[in-house]
């Protein structure tokens, strides 16, 4: 007698035959119809890439949607937006030019502006192709040279307007200015020298094989000879020439970042480690040992003969004829100074990392620019 589970095999077996032959899928093949669960996660899956919807019935035209669907990007709400423009804001204060003891051009990576320095009052603020500003000049006549990383400009000091403009200089990147005796104008790039005639606005002449590639800072000696701050070194030239009368190089520091012509023609130089001193024949250099190791990045004598001496970490005044440390100045908007202009409106003008700052000259009490800072 065959068993119930044989006779159950066999049919099923004979089914599955009878199946294939007709070309049907077994049961097992067959899926089971779609919950509304899996439609709702079928829907949220194509959402995006559905263009067309169907009616179920195959002669109807699609249904296009009515609306586009959602970005799949937010826009940043607009408080957020002025948030990430401040947060990149960059308030340093890289150039000071005195203009008598009423004005001073305060030059910034925030534009050109002039105030009064008895008052602090803002008196204009210059509009400029780009506002990132690394040095100043005043010409002869009073006009203004700016210096950017985008070029040259000469503003008119009394309507604000750019007169001139797009010079063909070595680099577009201007990191120093100096008038010269005869009154020309020399423009320091991070690529060589450029001479430049203020009154007719035009290029006179360029070096650009200058020895130490970058001139970052520039001084006129007793004689009139300019010498040019390097990435290594110091480069005298002759200014009727635009030649190179000697190179200095092997300095404490090597790349010189700031000059100044003291009262008794000497040659202050400010470098990455420390601060020197050449003499007038352009020989002999000493160093300061009170400065050694300290990141020299602005000079400025004034007229009692002090130097001010701005560094990475701070402010401090020295006597020059025996390198004694007068003293330091705090409370500025930051210990990082970048310019110097002594002074204007009986204040020293300390231009810093992070704003403006002022001292007095007589009791050497400090304040702050409150239109130069962050947060203004």
């Amino acid at each position: 007698m065959v068993c119930h589970a044989e006779i159950w095999g066999r049919s099923a077996s004979i089914l599955l035959m009878l199946l294939s032959v007709q070309g049907l899928k077994p049961l097992t093949a067959i899926a089971a119809e779609p919950t509304i669960h899996d439609l709702a996660a079928r829907k949220t899956v194509l959402r995006d890439r559905t263009v067309a919807q169907t009616t179920g019935n195959p002669a109807a035209p699609p249904l296009y949607p009515s609306a586009a669907p959602p970005p799949t990007v937010i826009p940043l709400p607009d408080q957020r937006q002025q948030q990430d423009e401040q947060t990149t804001a960059d308030y340093r204060v890289t150039a000071l030019q005195s203009d008598g003891n009423s004005t001073l051009w305060v030059g910034s990576w925030q534009g050109l502006a002039q105030i009064n320095p008895n008052s602090g009052k803002v008196r204009a603020r210059i509009s400029l192709p780009n506002p990132t500003i690394g040095a100043l000049a005043k010409d002869r006549v009073g006009r203004i040279w700016v210096g950017t990383y985008e070029g040259l400009s000469r503003i008119d000091p009394h309507t604000g307007a750019i007169t001139a403009q797009n010079f063909f200089l070595p680099s577009n990147r201007v990191l120093s200015l100096l008038i010269d005796q005869r009154g020309y104008l020399w423009v320091g790039t991070d690529d060589g020298l450029a001479l430049v005639s203020p009154d007719r606005g035009l290029l006179m002449t360029t070096l650009k094989n200058l020895p130490g590639v970058s001139a970052n800072a520039l001084s006129l000696d007793a004689d009139g000879n300019l010498w040019v701050g390097t990435l290594d070194g110091l480069v005298q030239i002759d200014t009727a020439s635009a030649t190179i009368i000697k190179r200095l190089s092997n300095l404490p520091g090597t790349t010189v970042q700031t000059l100044a012509l003291s009262p008794w023609g000497t040659l202050w130089i400010g470098t990455a480690n420390g601060l020197l001193e050449l003499d007038k024949a352009g020989q002999q250099v000493r160093s300061v040992t009170q400065l050694r190791g300290r990141n020299i990045t602005a000079l400025q004598f004034d007229k009692v003969k002090s130097l001010w001496i701005g560094t990475t970490t701070g402010l401090v005044r020295i006597n020059p004829f025996n390198g004694a440390v007068a003293g330091a100045i705090g409370k500025l908007p930051s210990s990082r100074v970048l310019s110097l202009a002594a002074d204007t409106g009986n204040k020293l003008w300390v231009g810093t990392s992070e704003g403006l700052a002022w001292v007095s000259m007589t009791t050497f009490r400090t304040g702050t620019h409150d239109t130069f800072r962050r947060g203004q």
